[in-house]
């Protein structure tokens, strides 16, 4: 082989590795509630480690993303923290037909800057208003949010939602709720129990009574334009044995 012909075929093949990559070879988009972020995080670094694309994962409100997706974003998975807003979408016709699963569970909890000392027994009537004071409750917009949502539930059926009601800091999603918390800008929270595990800026003060509120349930869908050859076989691996491990790591629950 002539060295000129080498050093042409030498840069075609280096040019071949370095083009940039396709939507498909990129790995399917998955659309996730904030909570998700780590556990997702980690399934995704396990399915490269499998030899596949990495997974494209954008993280926000599950009410947010499924507006998105209504109004015709292109993704390929939909991963929401309530069944609310997947029965939106799949009366929607927006769902692949068959493709919806549970994907996993949560707990609620609330929560305090790490430095605080408040102690405060979660049961019916709790005084969580006179401990608020002045200041307000951190937790994800309750009138459209899963987690302000179950939040709101919760207290409520607690007896306590009259005297808080008018102290809702309201976040776009539970993270942000959680970052109020975080920087002391709330003196209390309502989060998941995993959010609460993947911080270090604040603590559990309780776990609210299962009973309290409807099961806190994660289901996962094809979306119907879905056009990536991964987007299946990555449902199917989050909803196997191993990725529900792998939620579990990070503190979410088997479903039931």
């Amino acid at each position: 082989m002539k060295p000129l012909f080498r050093s042409i075929l030498a840069l075609l093949l280096l040019a071949s590795f370095a083009r940039p990559a396709t939507a498909q070879e990129r790995g399917p988009l998955v659309l996730a509630a904030s909570s998700l972020q780590e556990a997702l995080g980690d399934a995704a670094d396990r399915w490269v480690a499998k030899g596949h694309a990495r997974p494209v994962l954008s993280f926000a409100a599950s009410s947010a993303l499924a507006r998105q997706v209504e109004a015709g974003a292109r993704a390929d998975l939909y991963a929401s923290a309530d069944e609310e807003w997947m029965d939106y979408l799949q009366g929607k016709g927006l769902l692949k037909p068959g493709s919806r699963a549970r994907l996993t569970e949560n707990r609620l909890v609330l929560v305090a800057p790490l430095r605080s000392r408040t102690t405060l027994r979660i049961a019916r009537g709790f005084p969580l208003a006179r401990a608020l004071g002045s200041g307000r409750l951190a937790m994800a917009d309750p009138a459209v949010v899963p987690a302000g949502r179950y939040g709101r539930e919760a207290l409520t059926n607690l007896g306590v939602w009259p005297g808080v009601a008018g102290k809702i800091a309201a976040a776009e999603n539970v993270r942000a709720a959680l970052a109020l918390v975080e920087r002391g800008a709330a003196p209390f929270g309502v989060v998941y129990a995993t959010d609460a595990r993947a911080s270090k800026g604040v603590r559990i003060v309780g776990l609210f009574p299962a009973s309290s509120h409807r099961p806190i349930t994660y289901p996962v869908a094809l979306l119907k334009t879905s056009q990536h050859r991964d987007a299946e076989a990555f449902r199917r691996f989050l909803i196997s044995r191993e990725g529900r491990t792998i939620l579990a790591r990070r503190g979410f629950g088997k479903p039931q």
